[in-house]
This record gives structure tokens, C-alpha cells and sequence, in this order.
């Protein structure tokens, strides 16, 4: 039976989901914190780990490392409420498999850890251009990465105003 371990600092949809899981008849185990999550991965290395990218106010992507140090075939999925192509880039880089966007299906996140259930050049359907509410969305997320977070050097390679960033970062980002 295949391991799997959920790293996410929301207690109730680590519970939730863990729950879910083991009733697909998964090994299911959660962890709230970076460092509960690694010493549970030392002791019972997992085959899959679904990762939060935001537990309490650090990055989850930092974990990737570690977890794949501990188990190199350890299939990553990172989830994410706040989901932007510089996150989902570099989250793919540092060896996670997917990078998926909260709200979703359990079945969805199982899926994402088969690289064949992913789909290939001849299944993708025409994608709709994003509109530009998310092109901004996405503009500001690559920016603020580029100045590892400092909203106001952000701010100035974006020549907004500081509170304007901060209005326009406490917003939801658009679907598409």
C-alpha cells in the first residue's frame, strides 16, 4: 500500500482530506508544520506527499528538498489557494509532479501524482487567453517573486503605489 503524506497548516482540510484519502485506500497520515512533516517522512518515508505552498506564513516549496532527499522517487503534488505561473514554475523545478489550485476534487490530486494521467500534446483542448485581470494577477506574482517578496521594491519595479500592491495582493486572484 502506497504512503501518503498531507502537509497543510488548515487543520480541518488536512483532516478532511487525509480522511478522504484512506478511504480510497491510500496510507494516509497529516501534518500541520514543516518540521512534524519531515521527522513523520524520517521515520515512514512517504511514496506521495500533497503539499500546501503557504504553512503558516513560510513556503511549502522549501520542504520539497528535504522530502525528495528522503525518498528521491517521492511524488510531489503542491496545492495552493493562490495559485500563479512563478509558483507553479518553480514548484515544478525544485521536483514536485503537479501544481494544482484550491478548491479540488480528491480524485483530481490522486490523478495528478500518474504522469500518464496527465494529459499529452494530442489531448489538450483549445485553452481560452487569460483575461487581464489575471495577466495582472500573474504579472504582480512574478514580480513580487523577483524581489522575493518585498512589496515595496515590487511596488517600484512596478512604479504602483505601496498600497495599491497591498489592496491588489489581499484580493482573491481572478479564475482566468
Amino acid at each position: 500500500m502506497e504512503r501518503i503524506l498531507v502537509i497543510d497548516d488548515d487543520e480541518t482540510f488536512n483532516g478532511v482530506l487525509t480522511r478522504a484519502l484512506a478511504r480510497r485506500g491510500l496510507d494516509a497520515a497529516g501534518a500541520t508544520e514543516g518540521a512534524t512533516a519531515l521527522a513523520m517522512a524520517q521515520r515512514q518515508p512517504p511514496d506521495r506527499v500533497v503539499l500546501d505552498l503557504s504553512l503558516a506564513g513560510q513556503s511549502g516549496l522549501a520542504l520539497i528538498d528535504p522530502l525528495l532527499a528522503i525518498n528521491p522517487d517521492c511524488r510531489i503534488v503542491v496545492l495552493t489557494g493562490y495559485a500563479s505561473i512563478a509558483t507553479a514554475v518553480d514548484a515544478i523545478k525544485l521536483g514536485a509532479v503537479q501544481y494544482l489550485a484550491k478548491p479540488v476534487e480528491v480524485d483530481t490530486i490522486i490523478a495528478a501524482f500518474d504522469a500518464s494521467a496527465l494529459p499529452n500534446g494530442d489531448e489538450l483542448t483549445a485553452v481560452e487567453p487569460l483575461s487581464v485581470d489575471r495577466l495582472e494577477w500573474e504579472h504582480i506574482q512574478r514580480v513580487l517573486h523577483e524581489h522575493d517578496g518585498n512589496i515595496s521594491a515590487t511596488a517600484r519595479a512596478l512604479k504602483m503605489h505601496r498600497r495599491t500592491l497591498q489592496r491588489k495582493l489581499a484580493k482573491r486572484p481572478v479564475k482566468s
